[in-house]
């Protein structure tokens, strides 16, 4: 082997890995937006986590993608440690299907009429045609396609270039000495597991044993020890994944090596245990690139077969080893960076965080309007702690979105991640509204103000038409239901025209001599919250309308739906008007 062909070779492994990483990369792109959620949403059972773990990584040709989205979830939260044990095990097997797509470059024919439709005839069409979409599509979708039929296209002459620097290594010694060493199960193994940590990829370090097949001097007993590695050694970039990791997240990752390690070692057991005892062989069986692909296959089910049953046992290996740490404050659903590159994913995540931060703030405002009632030092703590969540929540999606939004987003994640950016930061106010609210019942109970009965009553009505207009944004932007967020602006205008009514009732009681100058500033301040809170639950269901027709206009919103929905406005104005009556003098 000369200079030149070590030069072919180690070119042929640059164009080969980018290849893959280019064609992996276009299919995530085209496919990822829909199938990645469908990981977490629907792999409640083992089985179904298995058959999505294996469709989700034949198409995105990365197990190790696949897994570490997994590590993710559960690391997030989204998704349970025995949920994504069983994907990380169909993800093992799902992976194969790279070597069978590699097989398409060994295909030969004679003839003419074979020629044109040979190997060679069609990476050049898919060059040529992913050249072409790239250069002239509109779409983002054509273009990624085009960096499918690219990657395709790199990765066939980076096999071929590989495939012809190693042809002559049949017939060199020192080769034939590196396969008989190989021959040696725990030899085999480890160089396999060695060979895919560096190269950080199953599927490449499969298609480099398939070229080395076609020198024709790889026999099964090399090919077994190089491939059953190979799954062991996909499970480093995991582990790497999971640095940093909260618990349950480092189990999901270590569950990969375990599963493929033990699920080896039996496979290994039972070929040469086989071999000891009855003789069973198939050391005569030499190997090309379609007997390697097979091989592997049959090598990653038989792990798949035999981990299984064991899902609960790896479960609680993984839970041994990776004792709990501190209970964990804050969020339970954690934005995950890993999650970036995957949009539909981050979107998702982003929509929980963003539920879990709504759900926080109308607590808080629920509490603190229950503190104007009956003073509990404990509630008033607890609306100090939930308002300091929420500003924390503020903060980490408003981050989080912003990164995102440097990402290559469609129509649908882009007004999603609008929609987000808009609504918390009127959920934090309201949080500080809520806070408010608490202090004024603190200042309430301190000083010892009573409203007078009249006060009280008519206070009633309004805290009630506050958490009832709270409680339609938070669950109209939860469950982004339109038609509840559209019936938001009648209740705030109500509001509006309750806390007028009530400022004016007031004066008069003053006049009367009924109140007094300190209940007054208690008075205005609750009232001066309340409209605030209804202020910003009318701006949430603003964003969502507005964003849902590509246009964030206030104005010209209000005026539409009070000239155009006249009717309908006058309607839910009125239903609300009588809810929420005040009590007759």
């Amino acid at each position: 082997m000369t200079i030149s062909d070590v030069l072919s070779l180690l070119g042929g492994i640059a164009l080969f890995l980018f290849g893959i990483s280019l064609m992996g990369d276009g299919l995530k792109k085209v496919s990822g937006s829909r199938l990645e959620p469908i990981l977490y949403r629907l792999s409640s059972t083992p089985f179904r986590g298995v058959l999505l773990g294996t469709g989700v990584t034949a198409v995105i040709q990365s197990s190790s993608a696949t897994a570490v989205m997994t590590v993710g979830f559960v690391n997030a939260g989204m998704m349970k440690l025995r949920q994504g044990v069983s994907v990380i095990l169909g993800a093992i097997l799902g992976t194969s299907i790279t070597g069978w797509v590699i097989c398409l470059s060994y295909i030969e024919g004679a003839g003419t009429l074979a020629q044109l439709a040979g190997t060679a005839t069609l990476t050049c069409l898919a060059a040529v045609t992913g050249v072409v979409l790239r250069m002239v599509s509109k779409s983002n979708t054509g273009a990624h396609v085009g960096d499918i039929l690219m990657g395709f296209a790199v990765l066939m002459f980076g096999l071929s270039a590989m495939s012809k620097s190693v042809g002559g290594l049949g017939e060199e010694p020192w080769f034939l000495d590196v396969l008989t060493g190989l021959s040696n199960p725990v030899l085999g193994i480890l160089v396999g597991a060695l060979f895919t940590a560096i190269l950080q990829s199953a599927s490449a370090a499969v298609g480099i044993v398939q070229a080395l097949s076609v020198t024709g001097a790889m026999g099964f007993d090399a090919a077994l020890p190089l491939l059953l590695g190979v799954a062991f050694g996909a499970s480093f970039p995991v582990l790497l994944a999971a640095i940093g990791a909260k618990p349950d997240g480092r189990r999901s990752a270590l569950s990969y090596p375990i599963a493929t390690g033990v699920g080896a070692v039996v496979c290994a057991l039972i070929y040469y245990g086989a071999r000891a005892l009855i003789g069973f062989s198939l050391s005569g069986w030499g190997m090309n690139p379609f007997s390697v692909a097979l091989l592997n296959s049959v090598v990653r089910f038989a792990i798949l077969i035999f981990m299984l049953p064991c899902l609960d046992l790896i479960v609680r290996a993984c839970t041994a080893l990776v004792p709990d740490g501190p209970a964990p404050e804050g969020p339970a659903i954690e934005l995950e960076d890993r999650f970036l590159r995957y949009p539909a994913l981050a979107i998702e995540q982003s929509r929980l965080s963003v539920a879990e931060m709504a759900q926080a703030a109308q607590a808080a405002l629920e509490l603190g309007l229950g503190l104007l009632d009956h003073w509990d030092a404990k509630d008033y703590a607890k609306v100090a702690e939930l308002e300091e969540r929420v500003d924390g929540y503020e903060d980490a999606i408003g981050t989080f979105l912003v990164k995102l939004t440097g990402q290559e987003l469609d129509e649908a994640e882009s007004q999603a991640a609008s929609k987000f950016l808009h609504t918390i930061t009127d959920l934090e106010r309201i949080s500080d509204h809520a806070l408010n609210l608490a202090e004024s019942g603190k200042e309430l109970h301190d000083k010892g103000i009573v409203l007078s009965e009249r006060n009280s009553a008519e206070l009633s009505v309004l805290t009630s038409a506050i958490e009832q207009v709270a409680g339609m944004a938070v669950t109209a932007l939860c469950d982004n239901d339109l038609t509840l967020a559209a019936r938001i602006e009648p209740l705030e205008e109500l509001i509006d025209d309750l806390c007028d009514t009530l400022k004016l009732h007031f004066v008069e009681c003053l006049q009367q001599g009924m109140c007094t100058i300190g209940q007054s500033f208690v008075f205005n301040d609750v009232l001066t919250n309340c409209e605030r809170v209804s202020d910003h639950c009318s701006n949430i269901g603003v964003a969502m309308i507005e964003l849902a027709g590509e246009e964030f206009q206030t104005h010209e919103y209000m005026n539409r739906l009070r000239e155009k929905n006249s009717e309908e406005f006058r309607e839910a104005y009125e239903e609300f008007s009588r809810r929420f009556t005040l009590p007759e003098n």
